[in-house]
């Protein structure tokens, strides 16, 4: 595709337009006469921003501002949180969730990514980090992205607010916004995910069927296979013509 900017013609590759890269090309007039050259610039295009959360599995985990420890938690998840300047409610609700419902931890019979922090009773840190939120120019950070701190501090208190009355208040810990923290994380692991809330309708769509069949699997595992043999033999017809117990019939071999 080719726009035109004044003295510059723009092409942008489909590539690099998904990752928000728009180049610059203007014919340069060479020594050679007709022969022309590229002169390229790389523009960052305004792209959809996502509320990101970094979710790290930890033994313990604590956040210090100077020289006092003002949180910590032992057995749990750390995350860290970055508000962007386009989050709404809708993307706050699907990050606590997720959060609360992420199956990172065993069960009691050492079954892996079987249980959530829910599941186990452990503990939650949230420390808000609007780094996350970043774009790159040259080598420099810029964090135009992320909302205000005037905009991102009750927001952010209301997410804490929403995962409290979601589980249990007490297990839901967090650090001292825009404060200068040292964040001590023993990852246990190392486990680390990486969630971004849904970046329009069709996403939602998507992730919402999705979350339904994951639903009926998990409902299903749930169950049991032998609830699952028993609710199957109930749907089946009889045949009139198998053959009785005295005949030879070895169904009763195949219960478990």
């Amino acid at each position: 595709m080719m726009i035109m900017f004044g003295h510059y013609t723009s092409m942008v590759w489909p590539s690099r337009a998904r990752a928000g890269v728009l180049c610059l090309c203007r014919w340069m007039a060479t020594t050679s006469g007709p022969l022309r050259a590229w002169e390229v610039r790389r523009v960052a295009l305004p792209t959809t921003t996502t509320m990101k959360a970094i979710i790290q599995r930890v033994t313990k985990a604590s956040v210090t501002v100077g020289d006092e420890e003002v949180s910590s938690i032992g057995r749990g998840l750390c995350v860290l949180l970055g508000i962007s300047v386009e989050d709404t409610q809708k993307d706050a609700d699907y990050l606590v969730r997720k959060i609360l419902n992420l199956r990172l931890f065993e069960d009691e019979n050492g079954r892996t990514w079987s249980k959530s922090v829910m599941d186990r009773d452990f503990e939650v840190l949230c420390v808000s980090q609007f780094t996350l939120q970043f774009v790159l120019k040259g080598n420099k950070p810029d964090f135009h992205a992320a909302m205000p701190a005037e905009l991102a501090q009750p927001f952010y208190n209301s997410i804490l607010e929403n995962m409290r009355s979601s589980y249990k208040p007490e297990l839901i810990k967090d650090g001292t916004f825009g404060g200068y923290m040292q964040v001590h994380i023993q990852n246990d692991g190392p486990v680390t995910i990486e969630l971004r809330s849904p970046t329009g309708p069709s996403d939602l769509k998507q992730l919402s069927k999705q979350e339904k069949q994951q639903q009926r699997k998990e409902k299903t595992r749930s169950k049991g296979p032998s609830e699952c043999r028993e609710k199957g033999a109930g749907r089946s017809r009889p045949d009139p013509n198998a053959s009785s117990g005295a005949d030879g019939d070895v169904s009763s071999e195949r219960e478990p």
